[in-house]
């Protein structure tokens, strides 16, 4: 009975819940709402030094920008921040609208995997690096659902994510996993570092984020 009901807690949830912190606009600003938005913001950020950190390949996304960084000599970091301008074109035939919680993705999670990569040492082990991939997986779901939840505004990526899901009907762990298979590819095309790292994280945060949806959606309706 117990583990029927640990499996039932974990259950993807099918599309974005509505909790007792979400907004009644992306403007709509209170303490608990802009901590639990920052919270989530830096889980992620530190979910992506993880994975950068893991030696077996970056995120979908930092190979793109690894790879623009390569044909361009920007940074890493400025790539990251063209890559989000350019996303947030796309969420003008989606329909969406940037919030307070869009700005601060770009600046905090920035920031975060900033922090995260002179915390978390590089690694050379298959083993470590692939716990260092899995926490990373599941941080950046978690740190997703809060955020995204908090109803502030999603990030770019996770805009154009939701954006797509709002508009074709297609599950939420579905679209994002077509976007990170897409994106890994125009990186590795233009030389960014693929790994198995790269692979585990296309193939499963669709389902990190949607389990995080159904755990948030759980225990706050308990």
């Amino acid at each position: 009975m117990k583990s029927n009901r640990f499996v039932a807690f974990f259950k993807p949830h099918r599309t974005v819940p509505v909790v007792p912190w979400t907004a009644t606009g992306r403007w709509d600003l209170s303490i608990q709402r802009v901590l639990i938005l920052f919270f989530g913001l830096a889980i992620f950020g530190l979910g992506d030094a993880l994975i950068i950190q893991s030696g077996l390949g970056n995120a979908p996304w930092s190979v793109l920008a690894q790879g623009i960084s390569l044909k361009t000599g920007l940074t890493i970091g400025t790539s990251t921040l063209i890559i989000g301008a350019a996303v947030l074109l796309l969420w003008i035939p989606l329909r969406e609208r940037p919030g307070f919680g869009t700005l601060s993705n770009i600046l905090i999670i920035s920031l975060f995997i900033e922090i995260g990569t002179r915390i978390f040492p590089a690694q050379d082990s298959l083993v470590i690096g692939l716990i260092f991939v899995v926490t990373g997986i599941a941080l950046i779901g978690i740190g997703s659902a809060l955020y995204i939840t908090c109803g502030l505004g999603p990030g770019p990526r996770d805009g154009a994510m939701t954006g797509l899901h709002n508009r074709t009907g297609v599950r939420v762990g579905r679209v994002r996993l077509v976007l990170e298979v897409i994106v890994s590819i125009l990186g590795a095309a233009l030389g960014g570092t693929l790994g198995l790292g790269t692979l585990l994280f296309a193939l499963f945060i669709g389902q990190s984020v949607a389990i995080s949806f159904g755990a948030l959606a759980r225990l706050t309706y308990k």
